[in-house]
């Protein structure tokens, strides 16, 4: 008769079931499919107030006194040019790179044949250095500095270039070799 012994515990455990305001003993068997605990769980939250759900039409506008709306403002994304000349004009850099912009077309305003020969090097304080490829060119070069300053000027804006310095090519250098004489004057054969 040992399946009558169990039944009576079988019975005990269905209790609950049948009573859902029952309370488990504390040596009770666990109903292992769970509904033991929603039980409990349902029952503390009926007792609980509620609280409203969040729905997505109740979200909270941000704290911010600046807020974002239908016109364009300074954190929508910009284009590179409009951001890029904000910088320039801030930093005070608008001459200088329009100078350099100046570089870049160099062949258009002195012409092909000059720029061949001539390139410009360095803008400070409105003295514009351009340096030749050879010193008949540096001659040509300040003789038509005048024609040149003016052109520049029409770009760039009136009194940009005041100065062109001609620089001719650099000298070459005698120190070949491992070995040189301090204070020599150089081969000597190549000037005669």
């Amino acid at each position: 008769m040992p399946d009558n012994e169990q039944l009576p515990e079988r019975q005990g455990a269905a209790d609950p079931e049948a009573d859902p305001e029952a309370e488990q003993e504390p040596g009770a068997e666990h109903d292992e499919s769970g509904l033991d605990l929603a039980r409990t769980i349902a029952r503390s939250l009926a007792g609980a107030p509620r609280r409203p759900r969040r729905t997505p039409s109740r979200r909270r506008r941000p704290t911010s006194p600046r807020s974002s709306g239908a016109h364009p403002d300074d954190r929508d994304p910009q284009l590179l040019d409009a951001t890029i000349g904000r910088l320039i004009s801030d930093q005070g850099w608008a001459t200088e790179v329009r100078v350099h912009g100046v570089f870049g077309q160099w062949e258009r305003i002195v012409g092909p044949e000059v720029a061949a020969h001539c390139t410009p090097e360095a803008f400070a304080d409105g003295r514009l250095t351009v340096r030749t490829d050879s010193t008949a060119w540096a001659t040509q070069m300040r003789l038509l500095a005048a024609t040149v300053v003016r052109r520049l000027n029409e770009e760039l804006g009136h009194g940009t270039v005041t100065v062109i310095d001609v620089r001719g090519p650099s000298a070459p250098s005698w120190k070949h070799g491992p070995r040189s004489v301090r204070d020599g004057r150089g081969p000597r054969d190549t000037y005669g």
